[in-house]
């Protein structure tokens, strides 16, 4: 089949007399060459044509170097170094060097084990199984989700992307070698071996076969087929001719593009630019101007056309992959700047051309991801995504047969290599390779694998590789894939990063993955970190991966507790949702009364009371502190102690047992003990320590004055506290506590006396002598005020203390006034309270021993003329003077005595003539409101028997001076009252004087009748007075 017929082929052949191995070895020795936008003559680079192709408007290779600039930035910016798993140079060495190469292959093999793949891989499973168990492929197209794979028995399967199978038929009866889907998945085109052409339509009868005589190698329908009339694709084969058939009015018309040049060996149309390979090279014809505008010519030490296939690949609308044994070359067809009119309008360039240290079974084009390139004034572009190649590398047998020969041992295949699937950077470099694991590998060669790319989005790019008996899926690893690698590794840190980069779509995705689930990770995150013995690191990814599963949380901390690292857990140990069993709370209480008895107090401050047993604790605690010894009283206890009597102050507190609580609060001097003690009425916890309370509100006091505030003792708190609430506190057992204290005791009997002298009668005389020791001035106050002392034990103890004034006051009340008397004068010495004395106790024989006491004395003649008055007679003062003593000031005395009785003279006449005044005015108006008139309607009552006083003409009605109106017959003692009748004539002007003067002997005999006046205010003060 593979018969060389030309002349062309013969110098093919020619060029292909050096073995395959041989060639191989060369470009795996030779470094990648690139060359962009030069069109040279030779080594794969775009050439002119032929004179006669010239004049078809043949390629113009004048143009050098004028890609578009931006795509060359972005091609030049792509040189990227990777690993390479393929060593070049090993053919150089001796044999030790080649040892030295086997180690470092083996540590290159490990580095590589660590380097990410960038794909992934699925069987396609579904029916292809069964149908390739019996048949094998030959030729695959895809076209949106639905696949059409040739078989070498001539039949095609329509399959999902899935693998079930849509619809079978057999359109020839020798081997599939090319198969093409229009862009709606509705025709499919298949070209065979057995020379026919057959174009099918899947949902409508349309078909049309096409016999060609000759065996075709590929086939191409044109852009939109199914949307065209025209129905037309291009073919070729065996018979070296490029045919291009159109539907017209007449039937399809038959086009001849190319010929004489070997072989056609594939064809791939793209808008309105065909291009074909051939022996000698590729061609690129333009169906708007019906020219070929380009050829690209083969590398001189190529391999044999039909040996390793071309692949042509467009990846855009004017940029096309050629990919050919082991070069690959990228041409772009560009507008002509300017010529004539007899050259095609495009011209194509070689951006890139270089060789690999392989076979390619297939290219397609493989975008990047984006990357932001810089530019010279150091600022970056927008985010670009450049596109590398996606080859299917094929390793032929080092010890490849000479296909030259006769011999058919010698040119028998030997066993191949996997084959692998490699991402190519546009230099040229490999950035990564995966060998692939298809069925029966070893018996197939370069030209039995096929590389397509199914029609997705950028982002649900995928692949497929096919082989005779397999089809693989080919995608881009995702981020998800990339997470169940770094898991894989054991690079669990990276992996929990990407996981919260991931979007919320991805993450709640309808197809759940376990792979990206954050709490497995960390679960396997955590167990690495404890075996490796990272446990601060372990601790902190807990809340992630526990987050509300109770059982974890429990399995973790006893495995920290197992380690003795519970210290590290503790602090991400959750107290509430969720909330774990009491036996850990106490468990890490417990660790903490152990080891920390700081950070056991502050857990017992920030947990709260209901996640733990609060009794066991207690009594941990306690335990804890009786084994604990205290050190000698004048230093200050140990912290230890102090933590734990803290501790139990909380834990009573917590567990509502304040009495208890107390204590513990006392001893910590805690500032808010007092308003424990208020706030939950510890007054009878409080009763037997007073003392205790006190001498702490005594420090209290000394703080506030060493802060520079006022405070003062007398107000203080603890002593408000016990006087307010002596139903609680007695004050007998009060009184007991502070004795030993004198101040505090008398602080306490002071203010309990000031709140309820009959509270403090009971210790009125140490109260007393309290007063005599610590408020001296204050002691003549109390003994004024208070009732219940003792006078003879009181005189005794100011008598010891020579306290004059207090003894002067309680001779007083003793009643020896003279000898009290005797002190004033002799020993305090001042007339005023000589005199005040005598004035208290209104003692006649104590003011003549006053005055007998001060004849002799000219001081006390001074002072006591000067405080005359109702109880001194200044006369009798005067006559007391002896003549001839010396009085100093007593003119002035005397001058204020005079003065002082003509004020008063004064005053009394004064007050005399307003009292006159005033009473006389009272009586005008009295006089003028008993004499007036007032109104008294007829419905007005008597006020004794609630009566009408108008009852009947002849009742006869009382009015006295108090406006007080009753029947006269209603009142005690006035019935044989003699009737008295008016007589007055109508025409009478006065009345005559007989008739006043029986008016005012008949008002008489009434008045005599009625002693007592008015019975209504006489009711009325008996009342008041009962």
């Amino acid at each position: 089949m593979l018969a060389s017929a030309s002349g062309t082929d013969k110098s093919s052949a020619d060029t292909s007399s050096q073995s395959v191995s041989e060639k191989l070895d060369d470009s795996r020795a030779a470094r990648s060459n690139v060359t962009e936008g030069v069109p040279t003559n030779g080594n794969g680079n775009a050439r002119q044509d032929n004179a006669a192709e010239e004049s078809e408007g043949g390629t113009d290779t004048g143009e050098g170097g004028s890609e578009d600039e931006d795509d060359d930035a972005n091609e030049r910016s792509m040189d990227v170094e990777v690993g390479n798993d393929h060593g070049n140079g090993g053919e150089e060495g001796d044999e030790g060097n080649e040892e030295d190469g086997d180690g470092d292959d083996d540590d290159e093999e490990e580095e590589e084990e660590d380097e990410e793949p960038s794909l992934k891989y699925e069987r396609m499973g579904g029916a292809v199984n069964d149908l390739l168990k019996k048949d094998s492929a030959s030729a695959l197209a895809v076209s949106g989700k639905y696949l059409a794979l040739g078989t070498h028995g001539g039949i095609v399967h329509v399959l999902s992307l899935a693998g079930e199978r849509i619809k079978s038929f057999k359109p020839h009866q020798a081997s599939v070698s090319d198969i093409e889907m229009d862009s709606t998945a509705d025709f499919v085109a298949t070209a065979s071996i057995d020379g026919q052409v057959v174009v099918h339509s899947l949902s409508t009868p349309e078909s049309y076969v096409f016999d060609m005589k000759r065996p075709i190698r590929t086939v191409a329908l044109e852009p939109h087929f199914a949307k065209r009339t025209s129905r037309a694709f291009v073919c070729g084969g065996m018979a070296g001719i490029l045919v291009l058939r159109e539907k017209g009015w007449l039937g399809h018309k038959e086009t001849i593009l190319h010929s004489a040049e070997g072989p056609i060996w594939q064809v791939r149309w793209r808008e309105h630019f065909i291009a074909w390979a051939n022996d000698l090279g590729v061609r690129i014809y333009d169906t708007q101007t019906q020219s070929r505008i380009s050829f690209i010519d083969r590398s001189p030490d190529s391999p044999r056309a039909d040996l390793f296939k071309c692949t042509l690949c467009w990846q855009d609308d004017t940029t096309l992959l050629i990919a050919w044994a082991d070069h690959i070359k990228v041409a772009r067809v560009r507008s002509r700047p300017s010529g004539g009119p007899k050259l095609s309008p495009w011209i194509v360039e070689v951006t890139a051309a270089f060789q690999l240290d392989c076979m390619i079974s297939g290219i397609l084009p493989h975008p990047m991801p984006q990357q932001h390139l810089p530019q010279e004034n150091g600022t970056t572009t927008s985010a670009v995504t450049l596109t590398s190649f996606l080859i299917l590398a094929y390793e032929p047998p080092d010890t490849y047969g000479d296909e030259m020969t006769d011999d058919r041992a010698r040119q028998a295949r030997k066993t191949a290599e996997r084959p692998e699937l490699r991402i190519i950077s546009r230099s040229g470099e490999e950035l990564s390779a995966d060998a692939l694991s298809v069925t029966n590998y070893q018996a197939w060669g370069c030209n039995d694998y096929i590389l397509t790319e199914v029609n997705c989005t950028d982002e649900e790019r995928c692949y497929i590789v096919v082989s005779p008996k397999d089809i693989v899926l080919v995608r881009p690893r995702d981020r998800k894939d990339h997470i169940a690698w770094l898991v894989e590794h054991k690079r669990y840190e990276e992996a929990l990063d990407e996981v919260e980069k991931l979007s919320e779509a991805e993450r709640t995705s309808e197809t759940s993955d376990s792979r990206i689930d954050p709490v497995q990770i960390g679960a396997r995150y955590i167990k690495h970190l404890i075996s490796e013995g990272d446990f601060p690191k372990a601790a902190r990814l807990c809340p992630k991966v526990c987050g509300q599963d109770i059982r974890k949380w429990e399995e973790y901390i006893f495995v920290f507790a197992q380690k003795y690292q519970l210290q590290a857990i503790i602090p991400y140990v959750p107290t509430a949702s969720p909330q774990l069993g009491h036996l850990v709370y106490e468990m890490i209480l417990g660790h903490f009364l152990s080891h920390d008895k700081a950070a056991l107090l502050h857990m017992i401050k920030e947990w709260p009371s209901s996640i733990y047993d609060i009794s066991a604790v207690i009594v941990a605690v306690q335990s804890e502190l009786d084994r604990t010894t205290f050190p000698p009283s004048s230093e200050p206890p140990k912290s230890d102690a102090t933590l734990l009597i803290e501790c139990l102050a909380d834990l009573y507190t917590s567990n509502r047992q304040y009495g208890k609580a107390l204590p513990f609060f006392l001893q910590l001097r805690r500032p808010n003990v007092f308003d424990l003690i208020r706030e939950h009425n510890l007054f009878t916890d409080v009763q037997d320590q007073a003392l205790l309370l006190v001498e702490f509100d005594q420090e209290l006091n000394e703080k506030r004055k060493q802060a520079g505030q006022e405070s003062s003792f007398g107000q203080s708190e603890a002593i408000t506290l016990l006087v307010n609430h002596t139903h609680s506190i007695p004050v007998g057992r009060v009184v007991q506590q502070l004795r030993p204290r004198p101040l505090y005791l008398f602080y306490y009997l002071d203010a309990l006396f000031k709140k309820d002298q009959q509270l403090a009668a009971d210790f009125a005389d140490l109260q007393v002598t309290l007063f005599a020791e610590y408020a001296t001035l204050r002691l003549i106050e109390y003994l004024r005020a208070s009732n219940y002392y003792n006078l003879e034990a009181a005189y005794n103890i100011c008598r010891s203390r020579d306290l004059i004034p207090e003894m002067v006051f309680l001779l007083g009340r003793m009643g020896n006034n003279k000898k009290a008397l005797t002190l004033i004068i002799e020993r305090i010495g001042d007339v005023q309270q000589a005199i005040e004395f005598a004035k208290e106790q209104n003692d006649d024989d104590l003011w003549e021993d006053l005055l007998k006491y001060a004849e002799t004395r000219p001081t006390f003649i001074r002072g006591l003329l000067e405080n005359v008055g109702a109880e001194i007679d200044p006369i009798r003062l005067i006559r007391r003077i002896k003549n001839g003593l010396e009085i100093p000031g007593l003119k002035e005395a005397l001058i204020k005595i005079l003065h002082d009785f003509q004020l008063q003279i004064s005053l009394l006449e004064g007050c005399q003539a307003i009292l006159e005044c005033d009473s006389t005015e009272l009586a005008r108006i009295r006089q003028r409101g008993q004499n007036s008139g007032f109104f008294l309607s007829a419905k007005a009552l008597c006020l004794l028997c609630s009566e009408p006083l108008l009852r009947s003409p002849q009742d006869l009605l009382l009015l006295f001076l108090c406006r007080h109106v009753v029947h006269a017959n209603c009142m005690d003692g006035v019935d044989d009252l003699p009737r008295y009748t008016e007589s007055l004539d109508a025409g009478a002007r006065t009345r005559p004087a007989h008739e006043v003067s029986a008016k005012i002997a008949f008002s008489s005999v009434v008045r005599a009748k009625v002693r007592q006046g008015c019975p209504v205010c006489h009711r009325r003060g008996k009342e008041l007075s009962m």
